[in-house]
């Protein structure tokens, strides 16, 4: 009697085994991943054409098929707009795209978020760093893979204030990583006892930041926060040329990267402090990627760039091992296999949707210690993850605990 209820159950669960298999399939003619992002505009040095040459990088890895079904890049322009970007993601769902990867700026990639929301697609989001994506206005098949304002505002006071507890004074971009930025480090400046003495905000491509830099002067602060990415090289530059160094006053980038660096040059940014999720000389990994990258690009890979990379090559592992673009089978299966790779050797995405990885706190360089092109910044210290980004006890997303 007990052979046969053993027999029966064997029977069933080879059953059961073949009808998941026959279920899971990639249905579409082809595997299609959309990057959306900043293509011509401010924020396209260090996404944009950039992220696109990333994901066919990733792509690539996998011979340019899964299982028979080819893999495709799309590309698209959102010009920062977030009305433009989920009109171009509803078209791009509507038309076999499986998963959308970068999201640009803040306002549009939390445009596409409410749209994916609604229609349980993935969204891979590198570009974006505001803290709502995986907090209040989480969701489900959402994951926010690079940095945030969180994390790099955190980092960034934190570091600073260990050899100082002069005041502060923010120039803030209007936008919502700007926000989400300063907040973050206002709450962090006072958690350390440090004072704010004020702030302006700037809108998105001020040619011109001389009014602000002259309030910096006068609020008496000796710590000026540089909080306008996508315009840092022009405020950085402009605050050299007010010689705001040589009078006492401390430049702090707040979101600054590789190519910020490029742009504004080793003189002006020498000895800041910067929080970055990847650059090349992190590990043997991140240098064989950054040196290919390179090849291609003559630039290096920022690490939003380095970030979509990583996003992409994930989200194929999973459809590769699950055999299926069901969304929520590849977002299941993405959650449950860590994140190790050239951009990261332990990442893993939380139930908030936030994946999770070392951040490293980095030096610039002096003119004299680069040893050529690119090679820009020192390592500090590297923060670990679960102290580089938001306690899940201090999350607002609805997914946490459930």
């Amino acid at each position: 009697m007990a052979t046969i209820r053993t027999r029966s159950t064997a029977i069933l669960l080879i059953t059961l085994a073949l009808a998941g298999a026959a279920r899971a399939e990639i249905k579409g003619d082809a595997v299609r991943i959309g990057v959306l992002t900043d293509m011509n505009g401010i924020f396209a040095t260090a996404m944009g054409p950039g992220s696109v040459e990333a994901a066919r990088m990733a792509a690539e890895e996998f011979g340019g098929k899964i299982n028979g079904k080819p893999i495709e890049i799309l590309q698209a322009d959102h010009q920062n707009k977030p009305d433009l970007a989920a009109s171009l993601a509803r078209k791009w769902f509507s038309d076999g795209v499986q998963a959308i990867a970068d999201g640009g700026s803040s306002g549009a990639a939390l445009a596409v978020q409410e749209l994916v929301r609604g229609n349980g697609k993935i969204f891979l989001v590198s570009g974006a760093g505001a803290n709502q994506l995986t907090d209040e206005a989480c969701a489900p098949s959402s994951v926010q893979w690079t940095q945030d304002a969180y994390s790099t505002a955190t980092a960034v006071v934190s570091g600073v204030m260990q050899t100082s507890k002069e005041p502060w004074f923010f120039i803030t971009g209007d936008y919502a990583f700007g926000h989400s930025i300063e907040a973050t480090a206002r709450d962090r400046i006072a958690a350390l006892g440090g004072k704010v003495a004020g702030s302006v905000k700037a809108q998105l491509g001020t040619p011109d930041y001389s009014s602000f830099l002259l309030q910096a002067q006068s609020s008496g602060a000796k710590i000026l926060a540089i909080n306008v990415a996508g315009d840092n090289a022009t405020a950085i530059k402009q605050a050299e040329e007010f010689g705001l160094a040589d009078q006492g006053i401390k430049i702090v980038p707040m979101s600054f990267q590789n190519v910020d660096i490029e742009a504004v040059g080793l003189k002006a940014t020498r000895g800041d402090l910067i929080v970055t999720s990847f650059f090349e000389d992190v590990s043997p990994a991140a240098r064989k990627f950054s040196d290919a990258f390179y090849a291609r690009r003559k630039a290096m890979p920022s690490q939003i760039q380095a970030g979509v990379y990583s996003a992409v090559r994930h989200y194929l592992q999973a459809v590769k091992d699950t055999d299926s673009d069901d969304s929520a089978t590849v977002m299941a299966k993405m959650k449950a296999t860590p994140v190790s790779d050239a951009y990261t050797p332990n990442g893993r995405i939380r139930e908030d949707q936030r994946m999770v990885h070392d951040l490293y706190l980095v030096q610039v360089k002096t003119p004299a210690e680069s040893k050529g092109p690119w090679d820009f910044v020192k390592l500090v210290a590297t923060i670990p993850p679960d102290e580089a980004f938001r306690p899940l006890d201090r999350s607002k997303c609805s997914l946490v605990g459930k």
